[in-house]
């Protein structure tokens, strides 16, 4: 999937979030968000 790092950083930062964590953080994000989407394409999720 990827991200753009820029506006994930841009977003961290509106929410007072350290660049530095928003980086450590966004592939655990980005891992979680890829399995949402799988499980509602394949019919799992809730919306």
């Amino acid at each position: 999937m990827g991200w753009d790092m820029t506006a994930a950083l841009a977003l961290g930062g509106a929410l007072g979030i350290e660049p530095a964590a928003t980086a450590e953080l966004l592939p655990i994000i980005e891992a979680e968000m890829a399995r949402a989407i799988n499980q509602r394409n394949e019919g799992g999720g809730d919306g």
